[in-house]
């Protein structure tokens, strides 16, 4: 807790480097850039500048909300037919990567909010890659993990494997990226050179030598945009979303045929409690295969989907004593994302997620740029009709979502998660916590967790699945048997072995900032 500012990131290195930039005068857009180029570099499992993000900001005093988007569309040579030449899309190598839009999302943010120089926001991440950061048990085992594909890259296996070798690194071991600093070097001279520079040309070239489709033409389209928040109300709560094509509408949904119920009568970890929001879940989860998409190639019916009738007839079709029965048309898998969030002495807000998709993303590194590039091409899908079906250009469809919640129209907490699509599941467990309950952030980020699986809705490519309901073993048994008992399949974990590392800073009444992190990943949070 503190009373001028507060960061909470999945590494304390990148924890440091934001409070650092807050201390030195910089604002929350100015930590937020340092934190993402630090977090690429200590946390190359999950995002980097072959990436993908958006970065949801509040300013203060005006509440103003604005989401930056920095996600990438599939290149030109990205073309169903393709892919179904190839027998699918494949989850990681060459073909699984689409264009990066990280840095091209931060750089618009930075010019119109930052407060110090672009230059001077790298000075953490550079030193991190030249010199080594050490690796951590959460390292080695997605190293370990995902040694498959980073052995199939020759510069991935002789980074981020051991050299001698090959397995993953040993805990305390240094990760040393001399490539990736020259780069990143590069990028605090001229942002814009990933796209349209001497660097674009680099990358263009490494990438056509390893087989990926991206090219010079590819990176110059390459374009961030930003956008208002979607918006809903929530027991007197202002909850805002980022637009598609995140799904962050998915959450939204969920909140509102939750409230329908009354949540606060029912205790936490209650089979009543969990039942109501994974049937909630159920419900929201298939207006995503239905309707998420990029907005410029397809239309979204918010109004529709974030309406009140819509919730409530959603609410009434849930049964109170049975689970529903997953539709056979329409799965879930892990990605690997990085959340972070921020808020500054002003009391400007960032809610941020980057990400490549799977650990290590493609496991494919362009060569002397020292970039990681992503796997997002495995989230298409190939199905003629399908609101989220490939095609060079478009945006593919986001499970990164970056929440914000406000007030009395100031904000009240900001806080988020990686994890593909239990994203927005989680976020609906730790929000329901704070406000129906009173859970402070910790407490929140703490209490055991379950996760809700249904065929066909898989984030990865080819998008299968099987219908579960996941606890942590730290749930009443009772709890566990009663679910059963309403039909749905449990499957059992241990107690902090379910999935996302959530991060959280609320902000008091009398201004202090109260900041957690989760335990389950190597996340950490301060406040000054």
């Amino acid at each position: 807790m503190g009373r001028r500012g507060a960061v909470a990131t999945n590494h304390p290195l990148a924890t440091q480097a934001g409070l650092d930039i807050l201390r030195a005068g910089g604002n929350a857009v100015d930590a937020t850039v340092a934190i993402s180029f630090v977090l690429g570099v200590v946390e190359p499992m999950m995002s980097g500048i072959g990436g993908d993000g958006f970065y949801h900001l509040t300013l203060a005093p005006s509440g103003k909300g604005i989401c930056y988007n920095g996600t990438g569309a599939a290149p030109e040579g990205a073309t169903v037919a393709r892919y179904r030449g190839e027998g699918g899309i494949p989850v990681t190598g060459p073909l699984s990567t689409s264009i990066p839009g990280t840095v091209a999302g931060l750089a618009l943010m930075h010019r119109a909010h930052g407060k110090k120089p672009w230059s001077e926001l790298f000075a953490a991440a550079i030193d991190h890659a030249r010199n080594g950061f050490a690796v951590t048990h959460g390292y080695a085992h997605f190293a370990g993990e995902n040694r498959a594909a980073l052995a199939a890259d020759p510069d991935s296996r002789r980074i981020f494997l051991d050299p001698a070798t090959g397995s993953a690194p040993a805990a305390g071991s240094l990760v040393v990226q001399p490539d990736l600093a020259r780069t990143l070097e590069e990028i605090a001279a001229d942002a814009d050179t990933l796209y349209r520079g001497k660097l674009a040309k680099r990358l263009a070239a490494a990438c056509r030598d390893r087989g990926v489709l991206l090219t010079e033409r590819d990176l110059a389209g390459c374009r961030a945009e930003e956008a208002a928040p979607i918006t809903i109300s929530y027991r007197g709560y202002e909850v805002r979303q980022t637009p598609p094509n995140s799904t962050g509408f998915v959450l939204l949904q969920e909140l509102k045929i939750a409230e329908r119920f009354e949540l606060s009568r029912m205790p936490p970890g209650s089979p009543e409690l969990l039942h109501i929001l994974i049937e909630a879940r159920k419900r929201a989860f298939l207006d995503r295969e239905r309707f998420g998409t990029d907005p410029r190639h397809g239309q979204v019916p918010l109004d529709r989907l974030l309406s009140d009738a819509y919730a409530d007839e959603c609410a009434a079709a849930i049964r109170l004593d049975r689970a529903a029965v997953p539709e056979p048309e329409l799965a879930m898998t892990g990605g690997d994302t990085t959340y972070y969030c921020v808020v500054d002495s002003d009391g400007n807000a960032v809610s941020a997620i980057q990400s490549i998709n799977s650990a290590f993303g493609s496991g494919v590194t362009a060569g002397d740029t020292g970039i990681l590039l992503n796997n997002r091409m495995a989230y298409w899908h190939l199905e003629d009709g399908h609101a989220n079906q490939l095609k060079p250009g478009k945006r593919v469809r986001h499970t990164m979502n970056a929440p914000v919640v406000l007030r009395n129209g100031r904000p009240w907490c900001v806080f988020g998660t990686p994890g593909a699509d239990h994203q927005v599941q989680i976020n609906l467990q730790v929000l329901v916590a704070m406000i129906e309950h009173g859970y402070d952030p910790q407490q929140a980020l703490e209490m055991p967790r379950w996760t809700c699986m249904q065929p066909g809705q898989a984030a990865n490519y080819p998008h299968t699945g099987e219908d579960s309901v996941t606890l942590e073993d730290r749930f009443p048994a009772e709890t566990a048997a009663e679910l059963r008992k309403r039909g749905h399949r449990i499957v059992t974990v241990g107690p902090l072995d379910g999935p996302c590392s959530v991060e959280a800073i609320r902000i008091l009444d009398n201004g202090v900032r109260m900041a957690g992190s989760d335990p389950r990943r190597d996340g950490w949070a301060l406040a000054y």
